[in-house]
């Protein structure tokens, strides 16, 4: 492995170039998503194309040269997206993650410690096999991007990242494995209270365990995570006050009042109550209380924003909203009280949609509602699982 070390820079110059290569990776993820979907969008590719130009531009005016060589090859191929010369395929999304990925990395490791680690063999051959892309050899592009990726990964960084990848799984329950067996049983127990509650509400079961499990797989991905075990607690124990609605706002099937509303938005402080007693849960309590607060203050039941509310409740916000974006809300729910409620928070969407197009529709259709942070940390872990 090669060490690049740069020029002495302001911290300010490093930290700015740090926010705008997060912002650009994050942004080109994103059109990468949506190119999945239309991989033909013109407007997609050549955003795709812009953000990877700019990344390549910030790296040159600041002297970080090994990784520019590859991302002007890179820029070349994109160039030929856009222009129609070329096609969107799986084999590019991939190479142009791990690339991205590479780069990411690359300048956090400068910003944190002065310095890079980087193969620079595995980058220079990379180089060779992109640089050969033309118009005229445009049948074997799927099959160079194959190359590409492979000459890549000669690295044990990135022959570990793709063991990972290839070994991405979201478990069937959120039951962290590294807490003590007391908390462990009343976790198990929290656990078994919420299926009679999901079938008293009409949710389909499991969904505690699905929530659980995803807001457990994206915190992984964060690099200042919240203490699994009072996440856990707070996504089987955050609709516990549910189970105490009247049963006539439950089973009601016509819209609810401003009054009734009112009243099953409450079911955050029941909910909250059953903790209070039980002291090894206080960030759980807390988590629960705030999860339908959201980033422009439009949440309840404290109306509270941006940093007042918790890093749990806002992880809980994004991965519960996914959930319901991609659950069958008109046909697996009875209940037209948490119909109401969850159609209200999303954005009146009662079919399901896929895990693709639920992913841009937290994006897109949620502005400044959920934490950018958060958002960017689930893009990034939903990216690594629905690429696979």
């Amino acid at each position: 492995m090669a060490v690049f070390t740069p020029e002495e820079l302001e911290p300010d110059i490093l930290h700015d170039l740090k926010e705008e290569i997060f912002d650009l990776y994050e942004s080109s993820l994103q059109n990468l998503v949506e190119l999945e979907l239309t991989p033909h969008d013109n407007e997609m590719q050549r955003a795709l194309f812009r953000s990877v130009h700019t990344i390549k531009g910030d790296l040159g005016l600041v002297g970080f040269t090994p990784m520019i060589e590859v991302l002007q090859y890179l820029e070349d191929i994109l160039d030929m997206l856009r222009k129609g010369e070329t096609n969107y395929t799986s084999p590019l999304h991939d190479f142009v993650v791990r690339i991205l990925d590479k780069v990411s990395t690359f300048v956090d490791d400068i910003v944190k410690e002065g310095k890079a680690e980087y193969d620079k063999v595995a980058i220079d051959a990379t180089s060779e096999v992109i640089k050969q892309f033309t118009q005229d050899n445009k049948a074997q592009h799927e099959v160079m991007f194959k190359q590409a990726i492979a000459t890549f990964s000669n690295t044990i960084n990135e022959s570990a990242h793709q063991e990972a990848t290839n070994k991405i799984s979201i478990p069937k329950t959120g039951i962290p494995k590294k807490i003590s067996p007391d908390k462990q049983a009343e976790l198990l127990f929290f656990r078994e209270l919420i299926r009679p509650i999901e079938k008293r509400i009409g949710v389909f079961e499991g969904k505690a365990d699905r929530i659980a499990a995803l807001a457990l797989y994206v915190n992984a991905y964060s690099e200042n995570s919240i203490a699994e075990d009072q996440l856990a607690v707070a996504c089987y124990v955050h609709d516990f006050g549910m189970a105490f609605m009247p049963e006539e706002i439950i089973k009601k099937q016509n819209s609810l009042s401003d009054m009734e509303t009112n009243l099953l938005r409450s079911h955050v402080y029941k909910s909250t109550r059953l903790l209070e007693q039980l002291t090894n849960w206080d960030e759980a309590r807390k988590i629960i209380m705030q999860h339908h607060e959201r980033a422009d203050g439009s949440g309840y039941p404290l109306g509270i924003a941006r940093d007042d509310i918790c890093a749990g409740a806002k992880l809980l916000a994004i991965v519960e909203t996914y959930i319901n974006l991609v659950t069958d809300i008109e046909g697996n729910s009875t209940s037209a009280a948490l119909k109401s409620n969850a159609v209200a928070e999303n954005g009146n969407k009662t079919k399901p949609l896929s895990e693709v197009d639920a992913v841009i529709a937290l994006n897109k259709d949620y502005k400044g509602q959920f934490s950018g942070n958060w958002l960017r940390t689930f893009n990034k872990a939903m990216t690594a699982y629905l690429n696979q």
